[in-house]
């Protein structure tokens, strides 16, 4: 069957093509009577407006794109919600794009596919992409860096900060070897974290070593693995407590210690970043950073459109974390290592 155009919507309804475009785009030029036959007579139809024919007269999609290398896991899960339910008020729609292909990246911002973006790391976007975004007057939200300009802006965690209070919490204990499993190195929280970790150890002047950084690339399984790893070759330096790089790696290490005959928290404190939806109800339930993740998908949906709309220019804000104590933190207690 071919494809209904304005033409035949026109020719049914017995008025002009420019009468049915007054219509379909609330033109306050038409009768109510007249304007709601033609809305009768194109749903009728079925008759789907030429996206490609508004953009090329309006300038404009009223679509927003997320670019991203991945939305697996319960942080892409309540980001992207947050940022749907917030594009569906604003009167917009998102569009996700999950690529590693900088090109395709490049060529769907760039080519004008949506009216602004917002970016997560991993992306490879480098300081020539955002010199020809700037000069093509894109406008962009970054939730992987600091960047502050006309037309850009960045609504980012804490990051640093959350990793040095969840030390400093974990030393509070009483804790003196505490291992921290990173993320991914070329991350911006996973960095960050990972730095406030090391900056509470120098300040307390813990040693910082090599062996007590693992990386779990925050994965359940990577975590579950590298932890085990950990504990097969070090049975007699076992840490007091793991601060990882995000809850999933968090249940992950404690699944490890436990395959081992490790308690938590008992003999180990292990403590997370984000405080997902299961955390409370984990077993045991898990002391981690609140991250306040349905607030950064919110204010990023905000924050973008109102540049598009010029009502602001680009500012970087930062989201604190807020320290959750549940049941796998405690007090150091003395221990016998597996052999």
């Amino acid at each position: 069957m071919a494809k209904i155009t304005i033409k035949d919507v026109a020719r049914e309804a017995g008025v002009s093509i420019s009468t049915v475009s007054n219509a379909l785009n609330d033109v306050d030029v038409l009768s109510p009577e007249t304007k709601a036959h033609i809305l009768k007579v194109a749903q009728r139809l079925n008759y789907v407006p030429n996206l490609n024919g508004k953009l090329l007269k309006s300038g404009t999609t009223k679509m927003l794109g997320f670019f991203t290398t991945s939305v697996s896991g319960p942080y892409f899960y309540k980001l992207v919600e947050s940022m749907s339910r917030q594009c569906d008020r604003l009167g917009y729609g998102l569009n996700v794009f999950v690529t590693k292909d900088k090109q395709v990246i490049m060529s769907n911002i760039l080519g004008r596919r949506v009216d602004g973006v917002i970016i997560y790391e991993e992306l490879g976007i480098d300081e020539q992409d955002i010199i020809a975004m700037k000069k093509d007057k894109i406008k962009a939200v970054f939730l992987d860096r600091v960047l502050e300009d006309e037309g850009m802006g960045s609504i980012i965690f804490d990051s640093y900060e959350s990793g040095y209070e969840a030390t400093k919490y974990l030393i509070s204990l009483g804790h003196k070897r505490i291992a921290y499993i990173s993320g991914v190195d070329t991350m911006f929280d996973s960095v960050q974290r990972k730095e406030g970790y090391l900056a509470a150890l120098r300040e307390y002047q813990l040693p910082v070593e090599e062996d007590f950084i693992l990386q779990g690339y925050f994965e359940e399984d990577s975590t579950y693995n590298a932890v085990k790893s950990y504990l097969r070759l070090h049975p007699a330096r076992v840490p007091d407590a793991f601060l990882a790089g995000n809850d999933i790696s968090a249940m992950g290490c404690i699944q490890a210690l436990k395959s081992y005959g490790y308690e938590v928290p008992q003999d180990v404190s292990v403590m997370g970043f984000d405080d997902i939806d299961i955390a409370p109800y984990y077993s045991p339930p898990l002391t981690t950073v609140r991250n306040q993740i349905a607030r950064q998908g919110m204010l990023a949906i905000d924050h973008l459109v109102r540049m598009i709309q010029d009502k602001e220019q680009g500012s970087a804000q930062k989201l604190q974390g807020e320290l959750v104590v549940r049941g796998s933190s405690h007090v150091k207690l003395e221990r016998k290592d597996r052999k």
